[in-house]
């Protein structure tokens, strides 16, 4: 039990008794009651630090006290009143003053009090402020914090004067040390004084002369020094370490750049983006943030811990190591692979979302931020792009001042070289991630999806529209019904042309394809092209008249249905030519690379990838090529630089023919040799295939198979195959094998004996490709079958002799082993002569005189018809999509002549090589003009007509239907050799490039028409009307994907002499003023054409367009020939070595086949010869002085 507090009565009534009399402060004050709210007046009394309160003045005896020490004043409101009792009486209470006296003690409740007066009030709390003594606690506290400070402070200098204590003992030792030491010196001194007293006495003058000497030595050793500093100054060692410095520095300031602009990227756009992701009413979602920015905010940490690196290393100048630093750079730079693999799809990610106007808003507000400086998101996303190449051009600076014996050359050259692969990788994985992408994007085009399109190794080759004959019974046309279709356009169909398969859509109204029902995927290794219907077939005569041979059929021959054909109508016979050389290129390489691989599989279990890797100069640098990690659609690296002679042997190499490879020599062999030379190296590789084609790729079609040893089987049932192609050689299967083993290149050989034996002979096919019945009459095709022959048949030929042959040199005839000629009419070959026989000598017959079996075993002539085969693919490649080079050189047209007319004289031509032959000369030697050439000069005809019409009673959809026309046929009139070597920069750019400044002429008299008709009208409302007129037009030419005649226009509408005019533009519908800036924002050359672009990206609905706007389309060629610049002036055409940069070619084809694509597929709009006479009249145009003055005279300037 806690005892109670016991205190002096006696003393505390004195305290009282002089705080009546001496108290600091006294006088009434109302006190509130703790049981009840209720308030007694009490008179109180200060003292010191104790309040007493008494009943009243004259009390002596305290009523209770306060102890005052450590508590706290402060006024408080007026408590509520209620409403009852007289309003005097309320008013007087709330004037009253109420403050309260708080304790620092537990439990203790708050002194509540209140006075009459408010001054009274303050006086109190005054007063009773300074009695709870809060100052002095205040200054107790601080002296106490001194007091503590100062404690330390005596310990620390406790520590020092013990520490200094130890260092006097250390020096008294020292001390000690040094005496010993003195001592030891002096007694040496003595047993030296004698010496030394010897040279006092040495004469005067020769000390002198000795001072004198000291003087010359150290000034000829100080300028000694001098001179070897300035002579290495000026050495150029001296020289490249100056450039090495300033290489490092400029590296500091780069990166210091990147980081400032890493920086302005992550906190100026993503984290607010993330910010507003997460608001109420999201402008963007958390996952287009992430994908926009990918791992931008990782990227710039590693790069800030570089940086201060960097800064570390230059406070150490001028030593500077730098490799020790990308040492441990390098592992985290492959954070830089998802940046690059996804960059493009960021890019289209942020171009949906500024569809949404909201984020539109809010993303042109962060740009607008002083710190971007006038820069777009786009260039902020795209520097981490280039820091990869900036270090690698960095790294190859600092290695070239940097001497080889240099303590970092080896560290250098290592970061070098990984950042160089890890670039290749990069670059690689952005190439599949793209075809990836384009696949992607058709698949989801297509409503039913399509299966084959998630395959990794499908490239997209072309795309287009054609229209497909509906065939009936028996493959014959349906004539009555081809007339509706021309017109309805109800056989139009979107083609889809990849490396292993063909598709054919259906587009619906809103814009979605569908594949067809039957024969909507079509499987190249199961087609036969037929380019032209054979003569016999009165059915295909009729129908090449009527088509205007513009037709081609593909035989589709299923291992599990029937064989059907799909005849399909090209719209023109360019685009004829480019759809059959594709298909046909594509099937060529499907087949050669299948046979290869059946044949090596089946016989020395060696694939085609393991055998283009076993030639080393396919894919590793040498001192005549340098290859990229990139696969071509041969899966062969690509090329990024080589000699002429080098690019020559890949065009001419037998194993495979690159599809883009090709495209890219023949868009660019002008720049790095001429035609003679390609059709030079074309004819050599026909007339002397042994000594025109590379060693190395004739060994692999005679290189020794493991399993090419043993005898025939004996009991003769290995299974026949049968091939049956057009050209290129399809692959069919023959009805008598078996369907195990269909489309499968048998090649059978026996376990238990020594010599192999293999017979390949011909026969007639016996199977229609559009037959439904095994039965039926055989087609004019002929086929090969490639059988191992029975024992038996080995007496009755033993007269001939299978491995000579009249055209075969005695040194090249084929011997046995033993050194003997071969009495057997089987020989042995290996699996790739036989592959090469299969694809380019099977199944054509006999030529008269030369036997069948001479044939096969004659090395020669399988050479000799491989060859020729990609002779011939590479000549109706380049005759069938590069005419143009035969219409501008003669000469090179008569030499192609000549050397098909003696591809044809050759008696050992295949039938199907001669068809192929004659087929190019057909096509080389026809006398027909080009559609352009007919087109243009009809137009420059129809100027010719007496009456033309004027603007006001044409219609916009006249205009903008023959402004197109105009535009499209002067645009696909530019041959593509223009776009080389930038001739229109050139002074003798007329000569150069003609028909490029055509364009540009036509596209500036288009422009001035549009001005001077708006400028004819007098009154305001005829020039107002005339401009929404001229809107109109440019509008339905945006429809119309003719966005270089809405470029025409606008910047007709953006001339001084029209734009100034205030009042007209006044008269101008809103609608059309809106109208006119969103087609301003579509043509603007902002960001290199950005929204151009990406509107030729987009047809209608179909957002992700793989290649471009679906064709036809006028694109504006200015953005073009900015690309060309571009890549002319950033990139040379050779190398230091001399060698041609086909990197470079490989762009500058790219951006032609884009031009060309747009140029081969015309317009279906009929010509009215009145409107296009109106569109070219240059009697209405008015020059541009002209036109101002017009101006001014029309609007005068307002006064200044």
């Amino acid at each position: 039990m806690q005892k109670s507090v016991r205190y002096n009565e006696g003393h505390a009534l004195y305290l009282a008794f002089l705080a009546r009399k001496e108290g600091t402060k006294r006088g009434f004050l109302s006190k509130k009651a703790a049981e009840a709210s209720r308030w007694h007046e009490k008179w109180f009394a200060l003292y010191q630090n104790v309040l007493f309160y008494f009943e009243g003045e004259q009390s002596g005896r305290p009523a209770g006290m306060y102890l005052l020490e450590g508590c706290s004043c402060e006024r408080t409101p007026a408590p509520p009143r209620t409403s009852a009792g007289p309003a005097g009486a309320r008013d007087a209470l709330d004037k009253q003053y109420y403050f309260t006296v708080l304790f620092g003690h537990e439990g203790q409740k708050p002194l509540e009090l209140r006075c009459e007066e408010e001054q009274a009030g303050k006086e109190w709390m005054e007063a009773i402020h300074q009695a709870s003594y809060a100052d002095i606690l205040i200054e107790r506290e601080v002296l106490m914090q001194k007091y503590i400070h100062l404690v330390q402070i005596v310990e620390t200098e406790k520590i020092a004067a013990n520490q200094l204590r130890h260092q006097l003992e250390d020096q008294d030792t020292e001390i000690e040390r040094l005496k010993s030491e003195i001592v030891a010196l002096n007694k040496t001194k003595e047993r030296m004084r004698p010496y030394q007293s010897h040279q006092e006495d040495e004469d005067p003058d020769i000390k002198k002369i000795k001072k004198v000497q000291s003087f010359m030595r150290g000034w000829l050793c100080r300028r000694k020094w001098k001179t070897i500093v300035q002579d290495y100054i000026c050495s150029p060692h001296a020289e490249s370490m100056r450039k090495r410095n300033q290489i490092v520095f400029t590296m500091v300031e780069a990166e210091t750049e990147y980081v400032h602009q890493l920086y302005i990227l992550v906190n100026g756009f993503l984290r607010p983006l993330r910010m507003a992701a997460s608001s109420k009413k999201p402008p963007i979602s958390h996952d287009d943030v992430s994908s926009i920015f990918l791992n931008s905010e990782t990227i710039m940490f590693l790069h800030e811990i570089f940086h201060q690196g960097l800064k570390a290393r230059l406070a150490n100048w001028p030593t500077l190591v730098l490799a020790d630093l990308f040492d441990i750079l390098l592992p985290m730079l492959n954070i830089y692979q998802e940046f690059v693999r996804n960059h493009q799809y960021s890019l289209q990610v942020l171009a949906n979302c500024k569809q949404n106007r909201d984020f539109d808003k809010l993303l042109k507000q962060y740009e607008a931020n002083p710190a971007c400086e006038g820069r777009m998101l786009e260039t902020f996303l795209t520097y981490p792009m280039f820091q990869i190449p900036r270090y690698i051009i960095t790294l190859h600076e600092l290695l070239a001042h940097t001497p080889h014996e240099h303590v970092e050359r080896k560290s250098l050259e290592f970061a070098k070289s990984k950042l160089e692969e890890l670039s290749r990788v990069m670059h690689d994985e952005v190439s599949d991630t793209e075809n990836i992408r384009k696949n992607l994007a058709i698949e989801r085009m297509i409503v039913e999806g399509c299966d084959i399109l998630l395959d990794t190794s499908q490239t997209f080759i072309r795309q287009g529209s054609l229209i497909q004959v509906p065939s009936v019974e028996r493959g014959k046309l349906s004539k009555v019904r081809l007339g509706s279709l021309s017109l309805k356009k109800e056989g139009e169909r979107q083609c889809f042309l990849f490396t292993k398969h063909f598709l054919i859509c259906t587009r619906s109204s809103g814009g979605k394809l569908h594949l067809l029902k039957t024969g909507g995927v079509l499987s190249l290794i199961e087609c036969t092209l037929i380019e032209e219907p054979d003569a016999s077939d009165d059915d295909s005569k009729g129908s090449g008249h009527m088509f205007g041979h513009l037709d081609f059929k593909i035989v589709v021959e299923p291992p599990d249905a029937a064989p059907f054909t799909v005849v399909l109508l090209a719209p023109s016979r360019q685009e004829k030519a480019a759809w059959m050389s594709d298909i046909s290129q594509c099937v060529d390489n499907i087949r050669c690379n299948g046979l290869m691989t059946i044949v090596f599989e089946e016989n020395s279990k060696v694939t085609v990838p393991h055998m283009i890797k076993s030639d080393a100069r396919l894919h590793k640098d040498d001192t005549d090529i340098c290859f990229s990690k990139t696969l071509n659609s041969c899966k062969v690296p690509q090329i990024r630089y080589a000699s002429v002679e080098r690019l020559l042997e890949r065009l001419t190499d037998l194993r495979f023919l690159s599809i883009d490879f090709l495209n890219t020599f023949l868009h660019t062999y002008r720049i790095f040799t001429t035609a003679a030379v390609v059709l030079a190296k074309l004819s050599d590789i026909y007339k002397r295939p042994f000594t025109s084609i590379p060693v190395r790729s004739l060994e692999l079609f005679f290189a020794a198979s493991p399993n090419n040893r043993g005898e025939h089987m004996v009991d003769g049932k290995s299974p026949r195959l049968c091939r049956k192609f057009s050209s290129p050689p399809p692959l069919a299967v023959s009805r008598t094998s078996s369907p195990v083993r269909a489309r499968k290149l048998s090649l059978t050989s026996s376990l238990n004996s020594r010599i192999g034996a293999l017979d390949l002979t011909t026969s007639s096919s016996s199977s229609s490709p559009t037959s439904h019945s095994p039965t039926a009459s055989p087609p004019p095709h002929t086929a090969a079958v490639l059988e191992s022959a029975p024992a038996d048949r080995a007496g009755d030929s033993t007269e001939l002799s299978p491995c000579r042959s009249p055209s075969t040199p005695r040194h090249l005839r084929y011997r046995q082993p033993g050194g003997q000629a071969a009495d057997s009419p089987h020989c042995s070959v290996s699996p790739a002569s036989a592959f090469a026989i299969a694809t380019a000598a099977a199944g054509h017959g006999s030529p008269p005189g030369f036997n069948n079996t001479e044939r096969t075993c004659d090395k020669e002539f399988i050479i000799r018809r491989t060859a020729t085969n990609r002779v011939l693919n590479v000549l109706r490649h380049w005759v069938s999509k590069h005419a143009q080079d035969f219409e501008l050189n003669n000469e090179l047209k008569m030499n192609v002549l000549n050397l098909l007319e003696e591809v044809l004289r050759d008696p050992d031509l295949l039938p199907q090589e001669r068809k192929a032959t004659a087929n190019i000369l057909r096509a080389l030697s026809q006398d027909d003009q080009d559609d352009i050439h007919l087109k243009l000069e009809d137009i420059i005809q129809m100027t010719d007509c007496p009456k033309a019409e004027c603007f006001e009673t044409l219609s916009a959809m006249e205009l903008a239907e023959q402004i197109t026309l105009l535009d499209h046929v002067v645009f696909r009139s530019i041959p593509y050799e223009e776009f080389l070597g930038q001739g229109w920069m050139k002074l003798d750019k007329n000569e150069r490039t003609p028909y490029i400044m055509k364009t540009s002429q036509h596209f500036n008299e288009m422009s001035n028409l549009v001005a001077s008709q708006i400028m004819n009208y007098a009154d305001i409302s005829s020039r107002a009307n005339a401009i929404e007129k001229w809107v109109a037009v440019a509008d339905i030419c945006r429809c119309l994907h003719n966005y270089n005649g809405v470029l025409e226009i606008t910047a007709a509408l953006n001339r001084s002499a029209i734009y100034r005019l205030k009042k007209t533009w006044a008269k101008v519908s809103k609608q059309t003023k809106a109208l006119m800036e969103k087609l301003q924002k579509t043509v603007s050359s902002e960001g290199r054409f950005k929204n151009l672009r990406e509107t030729l990206k987009k047809n209608k609905n179909h957002s992700s367009w793989p290649c471009s706007c679906n064709p036809p389309a006028v694109p504006y060629l200015g953005m073009y020939l900015t690309d060309l610049a571009f890549i002319e002036e950033g990139t040379p055409n050779f190398t230091e070595e001399g060698l041609v940069n086909f990197s470079k070619m490989r762009m500058i084809s790219h951006i032609i086949r884009e031009i060309r694509q747009f140029q081969q597929t015309a317009y279906r709009i009929d010509q009215q010869p009145k409107v296009i006479q109106y569109l070219l009249d240059k009697a209405l145009i008015i020059d541009e002085d002209t036109l101002y003055e017009l101006s001014l005279k029309i609007e005068p300037r307002l006064p200044a």
